[in-house]
């Protein structure tokens, strides 16, 4: 259980919430152009390569996960251009065969939960959202990379600052802690929680409206049709970046019989460095403790790392594991979500085998995330959308990047991934803008638009009940 909250976390509270809704009240009269050059200046600052290089340094020194190249400023670049291309003001959308007009009105002050994983892409990207729709923010960082957070806020708000904005528009809780977050919460009109269940869990019951994520166990099929050097290629980036700890990072593989020698091979010429039976049970050692939860010091290690803590000598050049599996289920963890350096491949004949064990992965975990497939079949692919559990099914992509939206796909950029009720999120959708909004519809009148009953209930209409 955690502690109570103190008289001084409660007055911190206050304070922030109090600051954050004179800010909002300062800036309430900008218009669509100000907003818009207030995001740039934002973005730039806490996204530009050198501040990005440091923060990433910053981050893996602060917390020692992750990788120290800032890969994920390109978040930051297409958040940026997504929020740049909307309105988020006056009218937003018009439908006049419908008489609806819509108006866009800020949601309020937003408390945002940074994961550790995170510490400052996160909030660059909420924070270019949120100024968009003239929301103030406060962040809650993770205690484990909280300078980090602090420091790319500080940044943020030096920008404001320099543009003549009310700096508590984004502020940042110094001393965080779980009754404070908790606490926050509730007092915030709206909560963007990007983390963990417990995150998560608390932000839905903390009375106020939120947008959780749900947990990952991103799961690829690679079939018959796909181009394995593609294939291989795309999996390495994925896993690998930022050392695999986003959810959105592939965790299984599952592989065509008739393609997966060679896809495997083509794997180890990627980096990867496949497993023997001796080393799977070190590695699962590593990984998961007697209860079988994570161990804290693998996540989003290096293999290096990873390899040095479970014992298995490591050859130069090798970046990620590859772990043969054939069980599914809680008990084998190595097909339930990893976010590291560890790929589970399976090996499967058949497309209805496939599309079974997607079930039974995702029944296992990650239900509402994601999965993707490596496929030139489009039958193949339809049929993985009937059935898979999942919010998000990218085709062909390099999984990590692309559930977030990238530059050649169409999906919303955003830090944040709803799971929908699979995942015990309010949404399925990739949280962005819109998310960040209160829609007023006025609606005028239209000529009636009412079907006979007979139209209405068909071969029913006059029977006998």
């Amino acid at each position: 259980m955690p502690r109570a909250i103190t008289a001084e976390e409660i007055e911190v509270v206050h304070a922030l919430v109090g600051r954050a809704r004179a800010a909002m009240a300062a800036i309430a009269d900008y218009d669509q152009a100000t907003v818009d050059r207030i995001c740039q200046a934002v973005a730039w600052a806490g996204g530009n390569l050198e501040t990005a290089t440091r923060l990433a340094n910053m981050s893996v020194d602060e917390s020692g996960m992750g990788r120290r190249e800032p890969t994920r400023r390109a978040k930051v670049q297409g958040i940026l251009r997504d929020a740049l291309r909307q309105k988020s003001m006056g009218v937003i959308e018009e439908d006049p065969a419908r008489g609806l007009v819509k108006y866009a009105k800020p949601a309020g002050v937003v408390a945002a939960l940074i994961p550790v994983t995170s510490p400052y892409v996160t909030p660059v990207g909420i924070a270019i959202y949120a100024i968009k729709a003239k929301d103030a923010v406060i962040f809650s960082p993770h205690p484990s990379s909280r300078g980090t957070t602090i420091e790319t806020v500080r940044i943020m708000r030096a920008a404001l600052q320099r543009l003549g904005v009310p700096e508590d528009v984004l502020q940042v809780v110094e001393r965080p802690s779980i009754p404070l977050a908790n606490a926050l919460m509730s007092a915030c009109d709206l909560t963007i929680a990007t983390g963990g269940p417990a995150m998560v869990k608390a932000a839905y019951g903390s009375g106020r409206p939120a947008y959780g994520v749900g947990a990952g166990n991103a799961t690829m099929v690679i079939d018959e049709t796909a181009d394995v050097e593609e294939a291989a290629r795309n999996t390495r980036i994925s896993k690998t970046n930022d050392n695999g700890s986003g959810c959105s990072a592939d965790g299984n593989l599952l592989v065509d019989a008739r393609i997966y020698d060679r896809f495997l091979a083509q794997l180890q010429a990627e980096g990867g460095y496949l497993v023997d039976e001796e080393e799977k049970a070190r590695l699962q050692a590593a990984y998961w403790d007697g209860e079988g939860r994570r161990t804290a010091d693998t996540i989003a290690r290096d293999a290096a790392a990873v390899a040095q803590k479970a014992g298995i000598t490591l050859p130069a050049g090798r970046t990620f594991f590859i772990v043969p599996e054939r069980l599914i289920g809680k008990a084998h963890p190595f097909s339930t979500e990893k976010l590291g350096v560890v790929l589970a491949i399976f090996q499967y004949h058949g497309w209805e085998m496939a599309l079974d064990m997607v079930r039974q992965i995702f029944e296992t975990g990650g239900r509402g995330h994601s999965c993707g497939i490596y496929s030139f079949d489009d039958e193949h692919i339809h049929q993985l959308a009937l059935v898979a559990p999942v919010s998000r099914i990218m085709v062909r992509q390099v999984q990590s990047s692309s559930n977030a939206g990238t530059f050649t796909n169409g999906m919303p950029m955003t830090s944040s991934m709803g799971c929908g009720v699979w995942g015990g999120n309010i949404t399925n959708e990739n949280i962005s803008l819109k998310h960040y909004l209160n829609v007023t519809w006025v609606s005028r009148p239209i000529p009636e638009d009412r079907p006979s009953e007979q139209e209405l209930f068909g071969e029913f209409y006059g029977t006998t009940v």
